[in-house]
């Protein structure tokens, strides 16, 4: 699920999705959703500011609605 909430820019598997529902108690869901999310914006944030240390590899994945820009 992790994989698809970072690299996909469309609605999750939803066969994904009921896999790790099943795996996972409602909280657990929810916190791994919430953290993935969190983690995923504040690495935009700091990667905008360039803040990202250097020797750190990125990989640039447009977000759904924009324009990718070429950097």
């Amino acid at each position: 699920m992790t994989d698809e909430i970072i690299g996909t820019s469309s609605v999750l598997d939803k066969e994904k999705v009921m896999d790790v529902k099943n795996n996972f108690r409602e909280e657990e869901y929810a916190e791994i959703s919430l953290g993935v999310g969190l983690f995923l914006g504040m690495s935009k944030v700091l990667i905008a500011f360039g803040l990202e240390p250097e020797d750190m590899q990125t990989t640039l994945l447009p977000t759904p609605g924009s324009e990718q820009k070429k950097v």
